[in-house]
């Protein structure tokens, strides 16, 4: 029972670890488009007119927006919207299965940051401090 007592006393501040994971692993993605950090030769010339290049914003802002826990909720819900649309637009013509398609990480942004949109930010983050989660 204490195992579980402290397990359960730590998930709040496992929900902030999670935020501020997933917005550095999705703020990587913009960081690559826009600032050439780290370097992906396919983003290399990706502009602000096209799908990729107007995702990159998103994945920029609301990454960077996320690591920090600010506005969270909207702006997981404009990331899992993002990831959806580039699943089904991007993905899913592939192949039905997203082992077959490569959409696996789309799928698992999308739900991550819908999860977000109903759990809040956790403790630690500026919505917490701000009193707005």
């Amino acid at each position: 029972m204490a195992i579980e007592t402290t397990l359960n006393s730590w998930a709040p501040r496992m929900l902030s670890v999670l935020r501020i994971v997933s917005g550095l692993l999705f703020l990587q993605h913009g960081m690559a488009k826009y600032v050439g950090i780290p370097a992906v030769q396919q983003f290399a010339n990706v502009s602000p007119t096209t799908p990729s290049g107007f995702a990159g914003i998103i994945e920029l802002i609301g990454g960077a927006l996320l690591v920090v826990g600010l506005f969270t909720r909207p702006v997981a819900f404009l990331c899992s919207g993002l990831m959806a649309a580039a699943y089904f637009m991007a993905h899913a013509p592939k192949s039905f299965y997203p082992i077959l398609n490569g959409g696996e990480l789309a799928v698992l942004y999308c739900f991550v940051f819908l999860y977000f949109v109903f759990s809040g930010p956790g403790p630690w983050s500026v919505d917490a401090a701000r009193g707005r989660t």
